[in-house]
């Protein structure tokens, strides 16, 4: 790790740490240090100490002489393979390809204390472990839990019964391995229960208030949708100037658009959400023990315009097993992978209009959650305080 002289400004890329002093840097930028040296990521790394408005902050990014090297275009899905990585039996080696993914980034991620940045890790590692370990049945029209932790209401959605844990509760919903069944989602809402399930894992840990009022939102209300997605969750990139197509950390809630406007009418297949769990994967819910690369991802949501058939009731429909096939002999036939992928791997267009690929310009991350930093309102807890 070798310190660049002081700048004036803001550095973009990579991972930035403010702090309310020049103390509080400094120690930031010891810990951090110390941090990626047990990672064994210290030589690659460049360290900017910052003043911007009279305010100090210190910036961590790759080398630029290695940055492309290590993540051509952008591109982190090979992190695995070129630093030889076990992130599946190998706890570490899972945080050096997210604090790696992390400092190859062209936006900045910014956290105003080492603790929150630490905290972020542990919460990306969270996901990518129960993201793992989730089966469900895909249903966009219905949808059932375990009955001994949560009930439904009409207005409310799935409610956590009170008293009862709300990690367990989490866990009993998506794993099996944990309740002995597989409960009906919609991929949107499953994306929602692993992110709730790794805050309220690490909030359980390490910050118990704010962990007592996910337990009483969760008691109070299900939040969804946009309301979730503005309450839990951060995102990094914009429209204007999108992540790289190939840049994902472990850890990323990303949605991956079907840009056919016929078969996105199907309810359940206007897109795909997903996670990035690393080592070039994309988790699947429902069916593939291994997930997705990028490239099966894309094919199988190109597929969907192909496999469409009408019900009895006359409703459009999607033939899994169709896309399936169509996507085995895709992966056997050179030609047409470059074909669909030079159609799908690319930005998406902007909503109301299919002129564009299926990977979003931007990626999803959980908000602060440490004491004194936090920026997480809970709308039915903090809003009665």
């Amino acid at each position: 790790m070798n310190d660049a002289a002081s700048a004036t400004g803001c550095l973009a890329g990579g991972i930035q740490i403010c702090g309310s002093n020049d103390l509080v840097v400094e120690q930031a930028k010891q810990r951090f240090g110390a941090h990626i040296s047990e990672l064994e990521l210290a030589r690659f790394v460049v360290v900017t100490s910052l003043q911007h408005d009279g305010a100090s902050s210190v910036s961590f990014n790759i080398r630029p002489s290695e940055a492309e090297e290590i993540a051509p275009q952008g591109d982190t899905t090979q992190l695995c393979e070129k630093f030889n990585l076990d992130t599946q039996g190998c706890r570490q080696d899972l945080e050096r390809e997210i604090v790696l993914a992390m400092l190859l980034c062209p936006d900045t991620f910014q956290f105003p204390s080492y603790d929150e940045f630490a905290a972020a890790v542990r919460v990306r590692m969270n996901i990518v472990e129960a993201a793992r370990k989730t089966r469900l049945v895909f249903q966009a029209y219905e949808a059932e839990r375990p009955e001994q932790y949560w009930t439904y209401d009409e207005d409310r959605g799935f409610v956590l019964l009170p008293g009862q844990p709300l990690v367990e509760a989490l866990k009993a919903a998506t794993q099996p391995e944990v309740s002995g069944k597989k409960y009906t989602f919609s991929c949107r809402r499953a994306v929602e229960h692993v992110v709730l399930l790794s805050l309220a894992k690490e909030t359980e840990t390490n910050h118990s208030e704010l962990f007592e009022k996910l337990q009483r939102q969760a008691e109070s209300r299900a939040l969804k949708g946009g309301e979730f997605e503005r309450t839990f969750l951060r995102v990094i990139g914009s429209v204007d100037k999108p992540l790289p197509l190939k840049y994902f950390v472990p850890g990323d809630r990303t949605w991956f658009r079907n840009p056919d406007r016929d078969s996105a009418e199907v309810t359940g297949y206007e897109g795909s959400w997903t996670f990035y769990v690393g080592g070039g994967r994309f988790t699947d819910f429902w069916k593939r023990e291994e997930g997705f690369t990028l490239t099966t991802k894309c094919l199988s949501i190109y597929y969907w315009r192909q496999a469409t058939y009408r019900d009895e009731e006359g409703e459009l429909q999607v033939d899994e097993a169709r896309v399936e096939a169509l996507l085995a002999n895709a992966m056997n036939d050179p030609v047409e992978t470059d074909r669909v992928l030079r159609e799908m791997l690319r930005h998406q267009a902007p909503l109301g209009t299919f002129a564009g690929g299926c990977v979003e310009a931007t990626r999803e991350y959980p908000r602060q959650i440490c004491r004194g930093t936090s920026d997480m309102l809970l709308p039915d807890v903090d809003s009665s305080n």
